[in-house]
């Protein structure tokens, strides 16, 4: 099982991303998708999650300029991220939590970069 991450790039100040992820390979279910974000020197943190009945959730720093959905089902999610400041510049990375033959596991995408320029 794999997530391929993409959208990442480098916007100015003000811009929009949307950052896309889907899960490929074999799952029984996907329960849950999310995005974190680590900056340099920060640990990681959430950005946004939903979960396989439509709920969402988002940092206090994303809320209200940020859109998680799901894309083509219920294997991909996409983030929208609007006014964006040079403090959401960050390694950018996708997670599911899914369920294959009985096990419930994480997967982490590769990461991708957002730079956000002022």
């Amino acid at each position: 099982v794999q997530l391929q991450a993409s959208g990442g790039g480098s916007v100015q100040a003000g811009g929009s991303l949307r950052l896309s992820c889907a899960v490929s390979g074999s799952v029984d279910s996907v329960n849950a998708m999310s995005w974190y974000r680590q900056a340099p020197g920060k640990e990681r943190e959430l950005v946004a999650e939903i979960t396989s009945g439509g709920s969402t959730n988002y940092a206090h720093s994303v809320k209200g300029r940020s859109t998680i959905s799901k894309d083509n089902g219920e294997n991909a999610v996409s983030l929208q991220m609007n006014s964006l400041t040079p403090e959401d510049t960050a390694v950018y990375y996708c997670n599911a939590v899914v369920t294959f033959a009985r096990l419930r596991f994480p997967v982490w995408g590769q990461g991708t970069l957002v730079t956000v320029s002022s």
